[in-house]
């Protein structure tokens, strides 16, 4: 669908009071996105089809959009149709990696809350995420050097037992707000249920987290009880959500044809940062 055929579209939304403005908003890499103004207020319009390369389903996105809103982490979801999820603006903030490092203490208490409410909230059918598969699965997608194979093999190896929580799973900057009084965690795509550990490792390797700023993230998840097996764990989880990012670009290189979105450069960043955390 050209840009000009979507905005008429979105244009004829039954939900809109009168007139509606549509602004694009920038820096996503998988869906296209407006800020919606009409009569009644500003509304967020995400629009993209489920993208089975990357296990997307937006049935499932809604759904987590709508648990993580009762949990009081996300903003309202006000209107869904096929390939379009109208959502309530928030006037916000968004962060980049220094706030990720520098607001770490307020995003762990975000992520306390969303392992333990938003899966209680969940309704119908759920995604598992479990990285190691999912790097197994790209790597096979796109016939990627098999040496990241007997990579996963090993970082999955080092994982140990930990409860099953619902996960954000996709902590780059751009995903966390700051409206001033609180934060809010955006766009739900690759949430599921797993493991804490992605998601702390995860926001770890998207803010480029230094030691110290490893143990007081692990101190305040686990309140002070990390022992040496747990944070081997997070290093070999860190080394996991690395790869798969890097592997992620290079199948969306392949497979997805958003605007302004440069994957070859997003493979190189986390392919550089893999390359100084394993040596």
């Amino acid at each position: 669908m050209s840009m000009d055929a979507l905005r008429a579209r979105l244009s004829r939304l039954p939900i809109w009071r009168g007139q509606v403005a549509l602004e694009p908003l920038q820096g996503g890499l998988t869906n296209i996105s407006f800020v919606a103004t009409d009569a009644s207020g500003k509304y967020v319009v995400r629009c993209g089809d489920d993208i089975p390369a990357h296990h997307v389903s937006r049935e499932r996105e809604r759904a987590a959009s709508r648990a993580a809103f009762e949990a009081g982490l996300s903003p309202e979801v006000i209107h869904v149709e096929e390939g379009i999820t109208v959502l309530r603006f928030i006037a916000a903030r968004t962060f980049t990696e220094t706030d990720l490092r520098a607001e770490a203490p307020r995003i762990v208490a975000l992520l306390k809350t969303c392992h333990r409410e938003v899966g209680h909230r969940l309704r119908g059918a759920a995604n598992m995420f479990w990285p190691f598969h999912v790097i197994r699965d790209y790597v096979r997608l796109i016939d990627a050097d098999a040496k990241y194979l007997a990579l996963a093999d090993r970082l999955e190896a080092a994982q140990v037992p930990l409860p099953i929580v619902f996960g954000h799973n996709d902590l780059l900057p751009g995903n966390v707000l700051d409206d001033g009084a609180r934060l809010w965690l955006i766009d739900w795509e690759y949430a599921g249920f797993g493991t804490a550990m992605f998601d702390l490792a995860n926001l770890s390797s998207n803010g480029e987290f230094a030691p110290a700023d490893e143990k007081a993230l692990l101190d305040a998840y686990f309140d002070g009880k990390a022992d040496d097996g747990l944070y081997r764990a997070f290093a070999a989880m860190k080394a996991a959500s690395l790869l798969r990012e890097a592997l992620w670009a290079m199948v969306s290189d392949v497979h997805l044809k958003t605007p302004g979105a440069d994957y070859r450069a997003h493979a190189r960043t986390y392919l550089a940062r893999l390359d100084r955390l394993m040596a």
